[in-house]
Protein backbone atom coordinates (compact mmCIF):
# COMPACT_ATOMS: atom_id res chain seq x y z
CA UNK A 1 0.00 0.00 0.00
CA UNK A 2 2.76 2.08 0.96
CA UNK A 3 5.24 0.75 -1.55
CA UNK A 4 4.56 3.21 -4.52
CA UNK A 5 4.03 6.75 -2.42
CA UNK A 6 7.65 5.37 -1.05
CA UNK A 7 9.80 4.72 -4.55
CA UNK A 8 8.20 8.38 -5.08
CA UNK A 9 9.15 9.77 -2.57
CA UNK A 10 12.87 8.14 -3.35
CA UNK A 11 12.74 9.47 -7.00
CA UNK A 12 12.35 12.67 -5.94
CA UNK A 13 14.96 13.37 -3.15
CA UNK A 14 17.40 11.80 -5.35
CA UNK A 15 16.08 13.94 -8.06
CA UNK A 16 16.28 17.16 -6.09
CA UNK A 17 19.30 16.08 -4.29
CA UNK A 18 21.19 15.29 -7.29
CA UNK A 19 20.32 18.46 -9.07
CA UNK A 20 21.22 20.47 -5.88
CA UNK A 21 25.21 18.75 -5.72
CA UNK A 22 25.70 19.22 -9.05
CA UNK A 23 24.91 22.85 -9.21
CA UNK A 24 27.12 23.41 -6.64
CA UNK A 25 29.83 21.50 -7.89
CA UNK A 26 29.59 23.37 -10.98
CA UNK A 27 29.24 26.71 -9.41
CA UNK A 28 32.59 25.34 -7.74
CA UNK A 29 34.33 24.32 -10.24
CA UNK A 30 34.56 27.53 -12.75
CA UNK A 31 33.95 31.36 -12.41
CA UNK A 32 33.03 31.60 -15.15
CA UNK A 33 33.38 31.82 -19.13
CA UNK A 34 35.87 33.86 -20.30
CA UNK A 35 39.11 33.03 -18.98
CA UNK A 36 42.48 34.37 -20.31
CA UNK A 37 45.60 32.16 -19.29
CA UNK A 38 49.01 33.99 -18.39
CA UNK A 39 51.67 31.69 -17.37
CA UNK A 40 50.53 30.24 -14.64
CA UNK A 41 47.75 32.90 -13.71
CA UNK A 42 44.15 32.97 -14.92
CA UNK A 43 41.86 35.84 -14.93
CA UNK A 44 37.69 36.71 -15.44
CA UNK A 45 37.77 39.98 -16.59
CA UNK A 46 34.28 40.12 -17.67
CA UNK A 47 33.17 37.80 -14.04
CA UNK A 48 33.37 40.99 -11.79
CA UNK A 49 31.03 43.06 -13.91
CA UNK A 50 27.47 43.61 -14.87
CA UNK A 51 28.12 41.62 -18.56
CA UNK A 52 29.13 38.70 -16.50
CA UNK A 53 27.57 35.29 -17.60
CA UNK A 54 25.12 33.39 -15.00
CA UNK A 55 28.04 31.20 -14.02
CA UNK A 56 29.88 34.21 -12.46
CA UNK A 57 26.95 35.87 -11.15
CA UNK A 58 26.19 33.02 -9.28
CA UNK A 59 29.29 32.09 -7.99
CA UNK A 60 29.92 35.96 -6.87
CA UNK A 61 26.24 36.14 -5.37
CA UNK A 62 27.22 32.65 -3.61
CA UNK A 63 30.55 34.29 -2.46
CA UNK A 64 29.05 37.91 -1.30
CA UNK A 65 31.66 39.63 -3.51
CA UNK A 66 31.43 43.17 -4.79
CA UNK A 67 31.40 43.99 -8.32
CA UNK A 68 34.05 45.98 -9.58
CA UNK A 69 33.26 48.44 -12.43
CA UNK A 70 35.61 47.60 -15.67
CA UNK A 71 38.57 49.93 -14.49
CA UNK A 72 38.21 49.31 -11.19
CA UNK A 73 40.07 45.88 -10.17
CA UNK A 74 41.00 42.37 -12.12
CA UNK A 75 41.68 39.36 -9.53
CA UNK A 76 43.92 36.93 -11.32
CA UNK A 77 44.46 33.41 -9.24
CA UNK A 78 47.50 30.89 -9.63
CA UNK A 79 46.86 27.35 -8.38
CA UNK A 80 50.23 26.06 -10.04
CA UNK A 81 53.83 27.28 -10.80
CA UNK A 82 55.59 28.02 -13.99
CA UNK A 83 56.16 24.20 -14.33
CA UNK A 84 52.28 23.03 -14.20
CA UNK A 85 52.49 21.74 -10.86
CA UNK A 86 49.98 22.41 -8.43
CA UNK A 87 51.27 25.04 -5.85
CA UNK A 88 51.38 23.09 -2.55
CA UNK A 89 52.26 24.28 1.19
CA UNK A 90 54.93 21.78 1.37
CA UNK A 91 57.05 23.55 -1.20
CA UNK A 92 58.56 26.84 -1.09
CA UNK A 93 58.15 29.04 -4.13
CA UNK A 94 59.55 32.08 -5.63
CA UNK A 95 57.29 34.82 -7.06
CA UNK A 96 59.16 37.56 -9.28
CA UNK A 97 58.85 39.78 -11.88
CA UNK A 98 56.25 42.91 -11.55
CA UNK A 99 52.41 43.28 -11.92
CA UNK A 100 50.79 45.28 -14.41
CA UNK A 101 50.14 48.91 -14.28
CA UNK A 102 47.89 49.28 -11.33
CA UNK A 103 47.58 52.33 -8.21
CA UNK A 104 47.49 49.24 -6.42
CA UNK A 105 47.73 45.37 -6.16
CA UNK A 106 47.14 43.17 -2.90
CA UNK A 107 48.32 39.14 -2.93
CA UNK A 108 47.31 36.69 -0.65
CA UNK A 109 47.46 32.73 -0.62
CA UNK A 110 44.70 30.70 1.03
CA UNK A 111 43.42 26.83 0.08
CA UNK A 112 40.40 26.63 -2.85
CA UNK A 113 36.68 27.85 -1.09
CA UNK A 114 38.58 29.63 2.11
CA UNK A 115 38.12 33.17 2.63
CA UNK A 116 41.18 35.48 2.60
CA UNK A 117 43.52 35.44 5.82
CA UNK A 118 42.68 38.01 8.34
CA UNK A 119 44.56 41.27 8.88
CA UNK A 120 45.08 40.33 12.39
CA UNK A 121 47.67 37.34 11.92
CA UNK A 122 51.29 37.44 13.62
CA UNK A 123 52.23 36.20 9.82
CA UNK A 124 53.14 38.29 6.94
CA UNK A 125 49.65 36.11 5.35
CA UNK A 126 49.58 38.72 2.43
CA UNK A 127 51.24 41.65 1.07
CA UNK A 128 50.65 44.82 -0.78
CA UNK A 129 51.93 47.00 -3.42
CA UNK A 130 52.90 49.71 -0.28
CA UNK A 131 54.84 47.42 1.67
CA UNK A 132 56.54 45.12 -0.79
CA UNK A 133 60.35 45.77 -0.92
CA UNK A 134 61.42 46.62 -4.31
CA UNK A 135 64.36 45.78 -6.25
CA UNK A 136 66.92 47.71 -6.91
CA UNK A 137 67.04 48.53 -10.84
CA UNK A 138 64.56 50.53 -12.00
CA UNK A 139 61.89 48.72 -13.58
CA UNK A 140 60.33 48.16 -9.91
CA UNK A 141 60.20 44.26 -9.71
CA UNK A 142 60.15 42.00 -6.70
CA UNK A 143 60.99 39.04 -5.38
CA UNK A 144 58.61 37.12 -3.20
CA UNK A 145 59.32 34.25 -0.91
CA UNK A 146 56.36 32.13 -0.64
CA UNK A 147 57.03 29.20 2.20
CA UNK A 148 55.57 28.12 5.58
CA UNK A 149 59.24 28.94 6.68
CA UNK A 150 60.41 32.82 7.45
CA UNK A 151 62.36 34.09 4.95
CA UNK A 152 64.55 37.29 4.47
CA UNK A 153 63.30 39.92 2.52
CA UNK A 154 59.41 39.78 1.08
CA UNK A 155 57.79 36.54 2.40
CA UNK A 156 54.69 35.23 2.27
CA UNK A 157 53.30 32.85 4.80
CA UNK A 158 51.71 29.58 3.96
CA UNK A 159 49.67 28.08 6.67
CA UNK A 160 48.11 25.12 5.58
CA UNK A 161 50.00 21.82 4.16
CA UNK A 162 47.65 21.14 1.16
CA UNK A 163 46.98 22.80 -1.64
CA UNK A 164 46.46 26.39 -2.04
CA UNK A 165 46.00 29.50 -4.41
CA UNK A 166 47.57 32.78 -4.63
CA UNK A 167 45.25 35.61 -5.48
CA UNK A 168 46.50 39.03 -7.16
CA UNK A 169 44.36 41.93 -7.55
CA UNK A 170 45.07 44.74 -8.97
CA UNK A 171 43.12 47.99 -8.65
CA UNK A 172 42.49 50.81 -10.09
CA UNK A 173 44.37 49.28 -13.22
CA UNK A 174 43.95 50.10 -17.13
CA UNK A 175 44.50 46.43 -17.81
CA UNK A 176 41.11 45.30 -16.71
CA UNK A 177 39.48 47.63 -19.22
CA UNK A 178 41.74 46.32 -21.85
CA UNK A 179 41.49 44.76 -25.01
CA UNK A 180 45.60 43.97 -24.97
CA UNK A 181 45.11 41.70 -22.34
CA UNK A 182 47.08 38.99 -23.43
CA UNK A 183 50.08 40.60 -23.24
CA UNK A 184 51.03 41.60 -20.54
CA UNK A 185 53.61 40.40 -18.11
CA UNK A 186 52.47 38.81 -14.64
CA UNK A 187 55.31 37.17 -12.19
CA UNK A 188 57.18 34.18 -12.32
CA UNK A 189 56.04 31.57 -9.76
CA UNK A 190 59.27 28.79 -9.68
CA UNK A 191 59.42 26.39 -7.04
CA UNK A 192 62.60 26.61 -4.45
CA UNK A 193 61.81 23.43 -3.13
CA UNK A 194 59.94 20.79 -0.73
CA UNK A 195 60.52 19.59 2.45
CA UNK A 196 62.54 21.22 4.85
CA UNK A 197 64.55 22.92 2.03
Amino acid sequence: MFRVPFLIAIALTIAFGGGIWSTLVALDATIGFGAIKLGSWEAFPQAQTAQADPYAKSHRANAGKLIYASAEGLTFIASVDEKGDRLTGTCSYRLTGRTPPARFWTLFAAAPGVAPPLAQSDLPTALNSRIVLRDGDSDGGFDIAISATAKPGNWLSVAAPGAFRLTLTLFDTPTAGSSGLIDLTMPRIEKTGCGNV
